[in-house]
């Protein structure tokens, strides 16, 4: 176990965690848009930078891969950081003007809303953080979408943006996704649902009558875990 202070707090951490982890642990915020429990941090955003000071050198770090050290003080909203934060966010905001979610964030900390640089004229939402490409592949295990073309023309799709043959509809891209850029529909009737230009059939739940699920999906779960269809074929709720 290492000693360190946070925003003026003394707190105890295992050695080998990252700031950003002991942070939340003990109640302290720090935004981020591209760490979640089921995948290994990158750092994409740098949303999360905080200034970490050990002895006599102190320095901006990205805090979701910069690990706790014995005696280390750790300050998540000094001037230097929110400056940090602040251009970090004027910048996301000209590549996707119209997410929501950036909006938010950007009023929260104070950035004005007459934009610092020019505009995305395409209006993505996307920032890529490569969150739904790392779940897609490390956490369902299909790899059905990637990073296509470089620089300004780079954007997340499936491969030559043609219909998926490889994507089970699980929507799991688009529940990670932390701006709104991945859209999934889902009709009225809950019978089918459309992601990626593709449309999935739904399963009836044979307990209580509800979709719940693409038939792609649970046909892949059968086929890696050697699950029967039919014991598969019941919502989380109705287990």
């Amino acid at each position: 176990m290492v000693n360190l202070t946070i925003d003026n707090r003394k707190i105890e951490a295992e050695a080998g965690q990252f700031i950003l982890d002991v942070a939340r642990e003990n109640g302290i915020v720090i935004p981020t848009l591209c760490s979640h429990e089921s995948i290994e941090p990158t750092g994409s955003c740098r949303l999360c930078v905080v200034e970490a000071r050990q002895g006599k050198k102190t320095r901006i770090v990205t805090s979701c891969l910069y690990p706790v050290a014995k005696g280390m003080i750790v300050d998540t909203r000094s001037e230097r950081v929110m400056n940090v934060r602040r251009l970090v966010l004027q910048l996301l905001l000209a590549r996707c003007p119209g997410s929501e979610q950036l909006k938010e964030m950007a009023a929260e900390m104070g950035v004005e809303a007459e934009p610092r640089f020019v505009p995305d004229t395409d209006n993505v939402k996307c920032i890529l953080c490569r969150m739904c490409v790392r779940t897609c592949e490390k956490v369902v295990g299909v790899s059905a979408i990637g990073f296509s073309y470089r620089g300004p023309e780079k954007n997340v799709c499936t491969p030559f943006k043609e219909e998926s043959e490889t994507c089970i509809g699980c929507g799991a891209c688009a529940y990670i996704c932390p701006t709104g850029h991945i859209e999934m529909e889902t009709t009225e009737t809950g019978d089918t649902r459309t992601i990626w230009g593709r449309t999935f059939k739904m399963k009836i739940c044979k307990v209580c009558g509800r979709y719940f699920a693409p038939e792609d999906q649970l046909v892949y779960i059968s086929q890696k875990t050697g699950v029967p269809i039919e014991d598969l074929a019941v919502c989380i709720s109705c287990r």
